[in-house]
């Protein structure tokens, strides 16, 4: 199905959703704070040969780097740019955060159904009018 990296500081959390996410057919990559994301990426540091993701689902609150930072630097990097974020959250209602960064294809709450995170990424992997 579709390629996605999940960057999340909570191992457990990790774990759950990629069993979930893997049983649906996905094939998943991981990292542990928004700097580690970046160089996956090939953001920082650059790197135009890194594999990009079909999504990737975005933790708010993480050390070293948190999901708005990761957001913003993708906003403005050429490749990074064009991938869709589904951004999760255990934090409220965040969307003010993320206005200005078109990439973000959704929300979704923390905690969470198995039922609830398949049909989440599968919205946001869902083409979107105008993209």
């Amino acid at each position: 199905m579709a390629k996605l990296l999940i960057v999340d500081d909570e191992p457990t959390l990790v774990l759950l959703m990629r069993t979930v996410l893997e049983k649906a057919g996905h094939a998943i990559s991981e990292a542990g704070n928004g700097q580690e994301a970046l160089g996956k990426l090939g953001v920082a540091p650059e790197n135009p040969s890194a594999a990009l993701p079909d999504l990737i689902l975005l933790d708010v609150m993480m050390p070293v780097l948190d999901g708005v930072g990761v957001a913003a630097a993708m906003r403005d990097h050429p490749r990074a740019a064009k991938v869709p974020i589904l951004v999760v959250t255990a934090k409220g209602d965040l969307r003010p955060l993320f206005e200005a960064m078109p990439q973000v294809a959704g929300f979704f709450q923390k905690p969470f159904t198995p039922a609830g995170l398949r049909e989440a990424v599968a919205r946001a992997l869902a083409p979107r009018p105008g993209a």
